[in-house]
């Protein structure tokens, strides 16, 4: 997609929002600025000086089809309304109202597959769930790698880590 391309799909998801009467701010750049370093992260609103940038990941931008761009372009965009910082209350009755007036799929998150894109990002662990079977990929460290037993798997099982390719289970600190 080109930049203008993509400009028009922010027009676009700001004038539906203003159509469902939806309260966004009149301070935003009306230029996507593109990410080319985002890889968890499909898009981003950033607030200086009062006025509005819309951020989006280069890769969602050449990968994405129009409806998942647009999408994550008015989730960004429902974040200039006053109150909807976060994906609290607010934000969240907006999403409903723009998904029910268009059909979209507005959400607090998103991933890869939900947007119709191949995640290409290196798995270097898994957690695994020790009475169902499910394998949780995870790309870096955290909590949940570093310390499985402080967590349950939504069937209520313990969880262990092994390392992606190895199929050795890690115990501890990794």
């Amino acid at each position: 997609m080109t930049q203008e391309y993509i400009d028009g799909l922010l027009a676009l998801a700001i004038a539906q929002a203003r159509a469902v009467k939806i309260p966004v701010s009149r301070e935003i750049d009306p230029h996507v600025c593109l990410n080319r370093r985002a890889r968890t992260r499909f898009g981003c609103c950033i607030r200086r000086a009062g006025r509005y940038t819309i951020e989006l990941s280069a890769k969602l931008a050449e990968q994405g089809s129009e409806d998942a761009v647009l999408q994550v372009l008015a989730h960004e965009v429902l974040h200039t309304c006053y109150g909807c910082s976060n994906h609290g209350a607010r934000w969240k009755g907006y999403a409903r109202r723009m998904n029910d007036a268009y059909g979209c799929h507005i959400r607090r998150t998103d991933n890869y597959s939900g947007l119709g894109l191949e995640d290409d990002r290196p798995v270097r662990y898994y957690v695994v769930c020790e009475r169902c079977g499910r394998r949780i990929p995870r790309m870096k460290r955290s909590a949940l790698v570093d310390h499985p037993e402080r967590y349950r798997c939504a069937c209520g099982g313990a969880l262990r880590v092994e390392e992606a390719g190895n199929g050795q289970e890690k115990t501890g600190k990794i």
